[in-house]
């Protein structure tokens, strides 16, 4: 049994900005902080990981301020990502058609979103459908923890064992790549986010790609 588990944000979509002016309307609607989170780094770390650096840097009390922005970020977000600016990532759809029947084989999500957060973002582009399970920034702060979790929740769902080294991570981010590699994982880097193909080969990814529309070289590699 092989699983592959795919990022969300810059790997399978663009939400248009949902995410974040969710987590600035979170901010200014609990504590009348305009742009609460302008100038903290996003790209692969969990929503916990970016709502404590968001509180931190605001010098709030971390006890009971996150569960509160994660509440009013959900609620925003559900309003957010019905904008004209998101979009699938190129070759998506195809590449999970390609990939759905195959047997002896799970698709799955690795993500610093909650899970919650999650299934908003994808819900509008009906990619929920090809997930059943996964492992979310909800289930643990640390995006290097994850893999475990996912492995753990498919082994439930499809009653077999399933090695950590049989696992594909699919992501935009060089944290992909760490979080897969350190349990002898593969990890295909897609340059669809804020890094660039060579920054991916650099950061040692197995297979890189401008984006996943050659959907016949990536199978070829799986």
């Amino acid at each position: 049994m092989r699983l592959i588990l795919f990022d969300i944000d810059g790997t399978l979509i663009d939400s248009g900005g949902a995410g974040v002016r969710s987590l600035d309307l979170a901010l200014k609607d609990l504590f009348s902080i305009d742009n609460g989170f302008h100038g903290i780094s996003m790209a692969g770390k969990t929503d916990t990981q970016i709502i404590k650096e968001g509180i931190m840097k605001h010098g709030l009390s971390a006890n009971g301020t996150i569960d509160a922005v994660i509440k009013a970020y959900l609620k925003y977000l559900r309003r957010e990502i019905n904008n004209d600016r998101k979009h699938v990532k190129p070759g998506i759809y195809e590449v999970l058609e390609e990939l759905k029947p195959l047997q002896d084989l799970g698709l799955g999500l690795l993500t610093g979103n909650i899970e919650q957060g999650a299934r908003i973002k994808l819900e509008p582009f009906r990619l929920n459908e090809y997930f059943p399970a996964g492992a979310f920034g909800s289930d643990d702060e640390y995006r290097n923890n994850l893999l475990p979790i996912a492995v753990k929740r498919f082994e439930e769902l499809f009653q077999q064992k399933i090695k950590a080294d049989n696992c594909i991570i699919v992501g935009d981010t060089p944290r992909d790549v760490e979080c897969a590699h350190i349990y002898g994982a593969i990890c295909i880097g897609v340059a669809t986010g804020p890094y660039s193909y060579d920054d991916l080969i650099e950061a040692g990814a197995d297979y890189v790609a401008h984006d996943l529309s050659d959907q016949k070289t990536l199978l070829h590699f799986l």
